[in-house]
């Protein structure tokens, strides 16, 4: 190992105990929980789960303990603790813990990003590079002690309610910093400023997700996004890893098995409220994307919970 290199590594592995050592004092049972820092969640897990599937909107994600798999489309990422999570733009994936149990339980932190405040950075920060093609909105890089420490100071104000207010800020200031520091930052800075490709896709992306039950039409989109037709498929599939048509099938099915699940709709009526109009279309896609017919895939889930 190389000696410069072992600090570093030592004040990780610290980090990481402590962060651990807190979870574990402030989640004592699993569950996704809010915290008094409005953008930061901690979630807790003790056993590996099935496939969860939701649209993850813009966050960072770090492991402290356990291992997790995401997929999305036809990609799936594993990380871990000594890799983080960004998501940059919202997405469409499943998710599942492939590794934990009651003794080492999966804890990990959620931090939502706010482009709004990585953009007032960049003129102060700017990332190392800009890709000239827009990049995947999902990816991992490897954490390193400052960002990890960062995350720490971050997490021990829950303990301190009355310094939140005027030290969390700072904290939150520093990780954006750390992240578009980070070899991956240049990524960051394609979703923060408005004159980007992929911010521009950003905007069809928005669309989709507050319109998904309505008709697609792709030349409207691409006038709304300010990009030619064949530009924005280009661009689409480039962040996303999917068409726009394959995007908007992703919301409906996971917004029909929401309104299924924990509004009791029923099939037909779930198909027709996300802008189907065939009943076995719905079911037959259904089944290709959740592994069964809705019906039998509801029924399988209420079980569970």
């Amino acid at each position: 190992m190389d000696a410069n290199n072992a600090p570093s590594l030592q004040d990780t592995a610290a980090y990481r105990a402590e962060l651990a050592r807190i979870l574990m004092q402030r989640i004592p049972a699993p569950g996704t929980y809010e915290t008094a820092i409005a953008p930061l969640h901690v979630i807790r897990c003790d056993a590996p789960s099935e496939p969860v599937h939701g649209m993850h909107r813009p966050a960072l994600c770090l492991i402290v303990q356990g291992r997790k798999e995401i997929g999305l489309w036809d990609e799936r990422y594993l990380y871990d603790p000594l890799n983080y999570l960004v998501v940059s733009v919202t997405l469409p994936v499943s998710g599942r813990v492939i590794e934990a149990s009651p003794d080492a339980p999966y804890l990990c932190i959620r931090l939502d990003l706010d482009p709004a405040e990585i953009a007032q950075l960049i003129a102060d920060a700017p990332p190392a590079g800009v890709p000239g093609e827009p990049t995947r909105g999902l990816f991992l890089d490897r954490i390193d002690a400052p960002l990890l420490e960062t995350m720490l100071r971050l997490v021990r104000l829950l303990d301190t309610p009355r310094d939140i207010g005027m030290l969390a800020p700072l904290a939150l200031r520093e990780l954006y910093y750390r992240l578009l520091r980070s070899s991956e930052g240049r990524r960051l800075y394609e979703i923060a400023l408005s004159n980007t490709q992929t911010h521009r896709v950003t905007r069809a992306i928005d669309w989709l997700n507050r319109h998904y039950a309505k008709p697609l039409r792709i030349e409207e989109l691409a006038r709304l996004a300010n990009l030619s037709t064949s530009t924005l498929h280009h661009r689409f599939k480039a962040v996303t890893a999917m068409s726009p048509l394959q995007y908007q099938k992703q919301l409906r099915l996971q917004e029909a098995r929401r309104l299924m699940i924990n509004e009791g709709l029923d099939v037909s009526s779930a198909c027709y409220r996300v802008g189907y109009e065939s009943p076995s279309q719905f079911s037959r896609e259904y089944s290709r994307h959740f592994g069964c017919p809705p019906s039998k895939d509801v029924n399988r889930m209420r079980h569970i919970a």
